[in-house]
């Protein structure tokens, strides 16, 4: 494979997502074959997640990784769900080695694990789990900037035949979302303040306004609102610095969940385009 791939950002919405695929699920079905068709199936992932995070940088170089089971309260079928798929040590080592180079020190542990935020969106994109995986761990505690770096010195590996993958939310806030339960009707109607801040998001990235976005819990409509905390948003800016700042982000899919809990999926990159062509 010689053709540079896209970044992504998915986002993965409720564990539930796994047994109630709807619109967002239904899609990311469609992901995998369509950068299959496009770009040939990828060498390897590498993947940064809301759920995966630590007070510096990680590689989890593991030869293997399984499902982890990290959230509670919910359909019990959930914990028979499997995803094992292979890792890449040697692909971690590269990952440290890149992220050294753009002067971010980075761990490396030998152990596999993949949480609901990779797991569940993977189920979808690549259900045969034979894409080997990468997970590397993120400071939450930094803000977008820092992880827009951290997209930046991974940004060489998409033309190795490698997917940079963040996943997270568009916008995340579980008070609102369980307000009146786990069991909340995921077919509510968009409230406005989740509209208005997905349609900013959306506006702002297609100007490739670095800037705002970078900025967002100040500038944009209710942003504390809708990520009373950072981490859901933060990997849209890790798949977004992999692309390039000299781009704009392409929206390749939107939809709500739960009135809202915002399911956008966003491409990166020369590359994204493309994509969006092959996904029709």
């Amino acid at each position: 494979m010689n053709t540079t791939l896209p970044s992504i950002f998915v986002s993965h919405g409720s564990p539930m997502i796994a047994l109630e695929p709807g619109a967002a699920g239904a899609f990311m079905g469609t992901l995998g074959p369509a950068i299959d068709r496009t770009f040939g199936r990828p060498r390897a992932i590498v993947v940064a997640s809301a759920h995966t995070t630590a007070r510096e940088p990680v590689v989890l170089a593991g030869d293997r990784h399984h499902a982890i089971y990290d959230f509670g309260g919910f359909d019990p079928r959930l914990n028979q769900m499997r995803y094992d798929a292979p890792g890449a040590p040697a692909l971690a080592k590269q990952v440290g080695e890149l992220l050294a180079k753009a002067g971010i020190v980075a761990h490396s542990l030998p152990q596999g694990g993949l949480d609901h935020g990779i797991w569940t969106a993977l189920k979808y994109i690549y259900p045969a789990a034979d894409v080997p995986i990468v997970p590397v761990a993120f400071v939450p505690s930094q803000p977008p900037a820092a992880q827009f770096a951290l997209g930046e010195a991974l940004a060489p590996l998409r033309d190795e035949g490698v997917l940079v993958l963040g996943t997270g939310s568009i916008t995340h806030n579980l008070r609102r979302v369980f307000a009146d339960g786990l069991r909340s009707s995921p077919d509510k109607p968009e409230i406005p303040e989740s509209a208005a801040f997905r349609e900013w998001m959306h506006s702002k990235s297609a100007a490739r306004d670095w800037p705002a976005l970078m900025d967002y819990r100040r500038q944009a409509p209710h942003a504390v609102d809708m990520h009373p905390t950072d981490e859901h948003l933060l990997p849209w800016f890790v798949a977004a610095g992999a692309g390039g700042r000299d781009n704009a982000a392409v929206r390749l899919h939107h939809s709500v969940t739960f009135g809202v809990l915002g399911m956008d999926v966003y491409a990166f990159g020369p590359q994204a385009k493309a994509l969006e062509a092959a996904l029709g």
